[in-house]
C-alpha cells in the first residue's frame, strides 16, 4: 500500500503507548537534539529505552540528565551487548521488560518531526493486533548542522517480500511496529545473526503475511556526518560504493546470510513467499540461463529502474 497521504486526521487517536528503542554509542554531539525532538511529539504517550554500547564520551551524562528531568519512567538506560548496532537494536527488540503497544527504532543523531509517532500510530491503529504491522517512511537528509541537503529516494512500488529479499525500503530510524511484528522479529533472531535489523524486520514482516506501509511523507531529519555508521543510500557516491561492493561479492554474502536465516522461518512464511524464497535460493546456484529463468519466476524487484538494471547485472555476473 503506497500513498502520498497517510491516515492522518485532526482527531486525536487513542493514546497507545509507544516504546522508543534508542541505541547510543559515542553520541554526545547530536543526542540532545534527538531527545528534544521526542519531547515535542504530538503523540505524548511514549517512553524511551536507551541501550548504550559502552560510550566513554558524554553520552551517558546526557541520558542521565534527561532521565532526571523527565517524569519518572520516561527514560530508561540499559547497558548494550557491545556487539555492534545490529545486536544492540535486536537486544532492545527482544527485551521482555519493555512493554508497549508499539515500538519505534531510533538512532542517536537524527531529529524527529513532531508528528512522526502520530502518523505511524494512525496507520498502525487500522491493522488488527494479531497481524504483524510495520510502518516506515521517507526521510529528509540534513548535514551535521541540521541544514537540509535533500531527500531519500521516493519509492512507488508496493512493499513486498519479493522486494525485501534484495532491498530495504525503510531505514530503521523511521520504523514503528506493533507487538505481533515485534514477536516475529524477536523469535526469528534468537540463535543466529542477520545483516541488519531494519532490513530483517522488512523481510520478516512481509514474508510472514504482515502489513508494511511506506509513508512517502518524510518523518525525520536524517543527519549525515562523518561518524555515521550507516549513511544515506542515494547519490552517485553511494551508487559507486554499491557497485564496488557488488563486484567484491558483498551482496552475495549478505544474501547467503539472509536466506539461511529465512530458512529458519520457513514454516512461518506464507506459501507464496515460501515459493519465492525457494526459487530465489535455487536461482542463485544455477548456471546462466536457468538462473535468469528462476529469478524471473520468483518476481524479485527493486524500487527504481536503475536499481533493477543493477539487479540484472548482478544476476548476469552471479553476484546476487
Amino acid at each position: 500500500m503506497i500513498s502520498n497521504t497517510l491516515f492522518f486526521n485532526k482527531t486525536k487517536t487513542p493514546l497507545c503507548k509507544v516504546a522508543i528503542l534508542l541505541c547510543t554509542y559515542q553520541g554526545q554531539d547530536f543526542l540532545t537534539e534527538q531527545l528534544q525532538s521526542f519531547e515535542v511529539q504530538s503523540h505524548s504517550s511514549w517512553e524511551v529505552w536507551a541501550s548504550d554500547d559502552g560510550s566513554h564520551d558524554g553520552t551517558l551524562a546526557i541520558l542521565e540528565l534527561y532521565k532526571n528531568n523527565w517524569p519518572e519512567g520516561s527514560l530508561n538506560i540499559l547497558a548494550g551487548p557491545a556487539r555492534g548496532y545490529v545486536a544492540n537494536f535486536l537486544s532492545l527488540t527482544s527485551n521482555e521488560k519493555i512493554q508497549a503497544d508499539y515500538f519505534a527504532y531510533s538512532d542517536q543523531d537524527d531529529i524527529w518531526n513532531a508528528d512522526k509517532i502520530e502518523r505511524a500510530v494512525n496507520w498502525l491503529n487500522t491493522i488488527p493486533s494479531n497481524i504483524a504491522a510495520l510502518y516506515c517512511s521517507r526521510t529528509c537528509l540534513v548535514d551535521s548542522n541540521n541544514n537540509e541537503i535533500g531527500l531519500t529516494p521516493l519509492f512507488s512500488k508496493c512493499p513486498s517480500f519479493a522486494n525485501a529479499l534484495i532491498q530495504n525500503i525503510g531505514g530503521g530510524n523511521t520504523m514503528i511496529f506493533n507487538q505481533a511484528a515485534r514477536k516475529l522479529i524477536s523469535n526469528s533472531t534468537e540463535n543466529f545473526s542477520v545483516v541488519c535489523h531494519d532490513w530483517w524486520a522488512y523481510m520478516v514482516v512481509s514474508g510472514c503475511g504482515g502489513e508494511v506501509f511506506y509513508d512517502s511523507i518524510p518523518t525525520i531529519r536524517y543527519r549525515q556526518h562523518n561518524e555515521n555508521l550507516v549513511g544515506m543510500n542515494s547519490g552517485w557516491k553511494a551508487r559507486l560504493k554499491r557497485i564496488r561492493m557488488l563486484w567484491q561479492g558483498q551482496f552475495r554474502i549478505w544474501n547467503d546470510i539472509n536466506t539461511t536465516a529465512l530458512r529458519k522461518l520457513n514454516d512461518n512464511l506464507t506459501p507464496q513467499n515460501r515459493e519465492i524464497l525457494n526459487s530465489f535460493s535455487q536461482a542463485r546456484e544455477m548456471s546462466f540461463v536457468p538462473r535468469l529463468i528462476f529469478l524471473k519466476r520468483c518476481g524479485i524487484y527493486r524500487q527504481t529502474l536503475l536499481g533493477n538494471l543493477g539487479l540484472m547485472v548482478a544476476a548476469l555476473l552471479k553476484k546476487i
